[in-house]
């Protein structure tokens, strides 16, 4: 049978020639690589940026002759003002493009990470720390978006893991260089460091990231954007997850905040060796990019009762007075807490059908607030009763992380039970 005429002109002597469609990035395709190396570099950068002073907190703190909770405001000031700022950055994302919003966003933080070594008091270094987070906020829930366009769905836990694990490295690199740099020349020269190699990182993200294939831009309407956020409210399942997220990270942040101070008052330990206790994190480097294969053996909430039970038990054992086991329930608590993340950020993106941007930024702001309160009420904690209070309030988090996995189990049986029960009366 002939071809159907078009109305299109027909040129004598042209061949006919057809492009194939694109296809989403897969392992094993170059593009996927150039993807994955690119956000593992701004995955790198925004953890480095984000908790650049949390290792530096005793030097902080006594270069500025202030208590721990005060020091501490320099991580929480960044993590609150991300939390805040998530949401509206991630509405111009769908409107103006996931690479767009992370190119401008990294640029701005490495403008101010090559800023604050230069705060002349705490409270300036408090407020433009905040002013870094708020900029920050455009990197991660476009990212997780950008991922979940860009990539084939069976590879998406695997290629957010990928991120993740950039995390973990940024913030294990970016301690343990402030660390060192500020055991030889001081703590802003610590910061400056971090500053350098976040730099570096924005270059290669720049030069490798993919450009955009399946982006289709959204209205900027704010009732448009308000329906699409409350429709993601009122999704049962989405708001769990932003509640695990919120939980896994107050523990993270309580623990991470604090750990610095217990090794110098109960050790004595450098600045520098302070810093390198963060090797830790290639333990969580490992769990999260391992979280695919988790979740395809033992199912999501089969991955997230192990992540809770290896954190529960890190806490537990980091309660010792002995160096090797302080470490060794860091390495737990590390591993629990990046397992847990990345099953539940994934979930996230593949939950939301629509808005996935506000979707991840929904989960990124309760993400963020648990580590601006578990930073804040876990050095409050430690200052006022020492570390066994700050081990008191992770542990209430984690029992709030397992009642969640439990109710949505509980849940999930209740709604197959009429499914089955349709299936056997027909």
């Amino acid at each position: 049978m002939p071809p159907a005429h078009t109305g299109a002109p027909v040129i004598p002597g042209a061949s006919t020639l057809s492009f194939p469609a694109p296809e989403p990035h897969s392992p094993g395709r170059p593009g996927y690589r150039r993807m994955s190396l690119a956000l593992f570099a701004a995955g790198l950068a925004t953890f480095a940026l984000l908790y650049s002073t949390q290792a530096l907190l005793p030097a902080v703190s006594a270069g500025f002759g202030v208590t721990a909770g005060q020091a501490s405001w320099t991580v929480s000031a960044a993590t609150g003002a991300l939390a805040l700022f998530v949401l509206p950055l991630s509405a111009l994302s769908e409107r103006f493009g996931r690479t767009r919003m992370m190119t401008w966003s990294m640029v701005i933080a490495v403008a101010l990470g090559l800023l604050v070594p230069f705060a002349p008091n705490l409270e300036w270094l408090i407020v433009l720390r905040a002013v870094q987070g708020a900029a920050i906020a455009g990197i991660p829930a476009s990212a997780m978006a950008y991922l979940a366009e860009e990539v084939k769905p069976k590879a998406l836990v695997a290629a957010i893991g990928l991120f993740v694990a950039g995390n973990s490295i940024g913030g294990m690199s970016g301690r343990i260089v402030t660390g060192w740099a500020a055991q030889a020349w001081g703590w802003r020269a610590g910061l400056l460091t971090v500053g350098l190699m976040s730099l570096a990182c924005a270059v290669a993200f720049l030069v490798l990231l993919p450009r955009a294939r399946f982006f289709r831009p959204a209205s900027l309407n704010p009732r448009a954007v308000g329906r699409t956020v409350a429709g993601h409210l009122r999704d049962p399942l989405l708001l769990r997850l932003y509640g695990i997220g919120a939980l896994f990270m107050t523990v993270f942040g309580a623990v991470y905040t604090v750990v610095g101070f217990r090794l110098v008052d109960e050790f004595s330990l450098g600045q520098g060796v302070v810093g390198s206790v963060f090797l830790v994190y290639l333990v969580g480097t490992a769990s999260s990019a391992a979280a695919g294969r988790l979740v395809a053996r033992a199912g999501r909430r089969g991955a997230l009762y192990l992540a809770v039970t290896t954190t529960a038990l890190g806490l537990l054992l980091s309660l010792a007075h002995s160096l090797a086991a302080i470490l060794a329930g860091l390495a737990l608590i590390t591993a629990g807490f990046f397992a847990g993340h990345a099953v539940a950020s994934a979930a996230v993106s593949r939950t939301a059908r629509t808005g996935r941007a506000q979707a991840s930024a929904l989960y990124q702001s309760a993400y963020y607030l648990g580590s601006s309160a578990g930073g804040t009420l876990g050095a409050l904690a430690y200052h006022s009763s020492g570390w066994a209070a700050t081990v008191g309030i992770a542990l209430l988090a984690v029992l709030g992380v397992v009642s969640i996995t439990l109710y949505g189990s509980h849940a999930a049986r209740s709604e197959r039970r009429p499914m089955a029960a349709a299936a056997a009366a027909r």
